[in-house]
């Protein structure tokens, strides 16, 4: 009888572990998406419900209610560096994204609260900042939610939210410009100066091109090997008008880039010779 027992309670032990380690999918699953954006990184984390043939908007989740925009876990949004939401300035950091869905309009809120997962956790006095949103009617249906970064720019970029037949976005900026110009100022003042860098920026965001002239020159100077470096000394030539300077300058490009046998600065200095004709 003792025996029998503890066979018993082998095999139930047995089975209870085995069903404690069963793993299957979730159903809503949490996606982690990390953008490089300005000088840092935004990172999203938020889970992925499934339309599975229900009314989404108006019914499964509720008009005029807060809902955690996604399912299971918080939704979060991690700033690498500071940015700014609706007028609004936000510190780098972590933040919980909600919002109030509306037939017409949503409300999207950046808030301190890293943790809401219903409406009765919610603190308004916790928001950070909220902005409005028209809703826009998708041509093809989304069955998972889904949260994704667009129209990314150096300062600014879309967040957009995408389910069933629903979509919503808003812009979050950041002042590139400023902490670029910084490091600039910062930087130059050392013995190992980034002209090349400062001149690309200058030139590629229509700043002063007599000043990115002056650092291609002395970026020529510390790396007079470099094809790409006069290159773009040649390209900032070209723009300023400098037609004979800048055609001397791609020749030389062109030899370099010939003698490293880098075939794309090749073309690019055949091009621009040619344009300079």
């Amino acid at each position: 009888m003792r025996r029998l027992l503890i066979i018993a309670v082998a095999a139930f032990t047995f089975n209870f572990s085995g069903a404690q380690s069963l793993k299957t999918p979730a159903p809503s699953p949490t996606q982690t998406v990390k953008q490089d954006f300005g000088l840092s990184s935004i990172e999203l984390s938020y889970s992925r419900p499934g339309v599975k043939g229900r009314k989404i908007f108006g019914d499964l989740v509720p008009y005029g209610e807060v809902w955690r925009t996604g399912a299971n876990a918080a939704t979060t949004l991690t700033f690498g560096s500071d940015v700014t939401i609706g007028g609004k300035k936000i510190p780098a950091g972590k933040y919980g994204l909600l919002t109030i869905p509306g037939q017409n309009e949503w409300t999207v809120i950046i808030t301190k609260q890293t943790d809401v997962t219903s409406p009765a956790a919610y603190k308004q006095d916790q928001d950070v900042v909220r902005v409005t949103a028209k809703p826009v009617n998708l041509n093809n249906k989304v069955e998972s939610f889904t949260i994704q970064f667009s129209n990314v720019r150096p300062s600014v970029c879309d967040l957009k939210l995408m389910w069933d037949n629903t979509g919503v976005s808003f812009p979050i900026s950041t002042d590139v410009d400023a902490a670029v110009m910084k490091q600039i100022d910062d930087l130059l003042i050392k013995d190992n100066r980034p002209y090349y860098n400062a001149a690309m920026y200058y030139m590629d965001n229509g700043k002063d091109l007599n000043q990115a002239l002056v650092w291609f020159n002395k970026a020529v100077e510390q790396q007079p090997k470099s094809f790409f470096v006069v290159y773009q000394q040649a390209n900032c030539l070209a723009k300023l008008g400098k037609k004979a300077e800048a055609k001397a300058a791609a020749e030389k490009s062109l030899a370099l880039s010939k003698e490293a046998k880098n075939d794309d600065y090749v073309r690019l200095n055949e091009k621009l010779l040619a344009e300079l004709k």
